[in-house]
């Protein structure tokens, strides 16, 4: 994912727009179809280009679905920022989590590293409480527990502990934790798009960095193929976006594990891939444990609505968008 997308800054109940719950949940269902494409041309890719490569192309051509955004914004107004440092990390710990999901996806069949992804709210759970000061209560910690429970069902570590892609899966859930923590620190301050155009623009010429050590000049298929998965990625940020503001997070939120089936399906189709009954049995598990930390944070967050941030509750894959 990629990432998890923003949320319009929280405004009193009088100055809200009217839910429009259908098109929240068709705009969060085309979402992970457009990231699920990503994430599939992603692996596709890295089947015969570098790493690096491939996760620039993606950033670059994510700047077009970028720019249209900060035109529907209101333009060069919403990108004023006093937070570069935050943006920085944001893009650093974000293009960390993207380069190690691809990896994954590289290492592994699509359905079992998403499934794998699905641990990162459980991670932002508990990093919250030492880098953000949150309070988590047993309920969560007891969710926060079950979902790593079934992420061990998952990998099924054994003597020789973990394989490579699920360390690798695991890794990405991580840095994709932290990046959501460094969203929810801005989002005290910034618009989402805002941090959607500069975590872009930052991780696009991070990424660009690695091309002078590891490059094959990609021929006009590849090209359109890295032109459509980083136009994807672009496409499903913005609809993820768009989602959130159409309806509330604890509608909507739960929609963004459609994912795991759209994986599923396409890693069967172009692979031949078919999760094992142990994947299936602990993404169940985690994804349970994550629609119960999304309904506590929503009730919370509805309680004290004077501290609501501009991400929604920690849910679903990791979207690198």
């Amino acid at each position: 994912m990629e990432q998890l997308p923003t949320s319009p800054t929280a405004k009193p109940d009088a100055a809200k727009p009217p839910e429009n719950v259908r098109l929240g949940i068709l705009s969060m269902l085309l979402a992970m179809a457009l990231m699920t494409i990503m994430n599939a041309l992603a692996k596709i890719l890295a089947e015969s280009y570098p790493l690096g490569e491939v996760t620039f192309f993606r950033n670059l051509f994510a700047l077009l679905p970028a720019v249209a955004m900060v035109a529907a914004a209101g333009g060069r107004s919403c990108l004023h920022t006093d937070h570069w440092q935050g943006h920085l990390w944001r893009a650093i710990v974000g293009l960390a989590s993207m380069v190690l999901l691809f990896w994954a996806y590289h290492l592994m069949p699509l359905a079992n590293a998403v499934a794998i992804s699905y641990s990162a709210p459980l991670f932002l759970t508990a990093l919250s409480v030492p880098l953000l000061g949150e309070r988590v209560g047993a309920f969560r910690w007891g969710a926060v527990a079950v979902g790593f429970a079934g992420v061990l069902i998952m990998v099924q570590p054994g003597a020789g502990m973990l394989d490579r892609g699920s360390l690798v899966a695991l890794t990405a859930a991580v840095c994709y934790a932290l990046a959501m923590i460094a969203m929810r620190q801005l989002g005290r301050t910034e618009k989402p798009v805002t941090t959607v155009f500069y975590f872009t623009v930052v991780s696009t010429l991070l990424s660009a960095l690695a091309l002078p050590f590891a490059w094959t000049t990609p021929d006009g298929h590849a090209l359109a193929l890295m032109a459509g998965m980083g136009i994807a990625g672009g496409g499903a940020q913005y609809f993820s976006t768009r989602a959130y503001s159409l309806a509330r997070a604890v509608v909507v939120g739960p929609f963004s594990y459609a994912s795991l089936i759209y994986a599923t399906i396409l890693g069967w189709l172009v692979w031949g891939d078919v999760p094992a009954p142990h994947v299936i049995v602990g993404a169940t598990v985690v994804i349970g444990s994550g629609l119960l930390i999304l309904y506590r944070e929503t009730r919370r967050a509805a309680a004290s609505p004077s501290k609501v941030c501009t991400t929604p509750p920690g849910s679903g894959p990791i979207r690198t968008a």
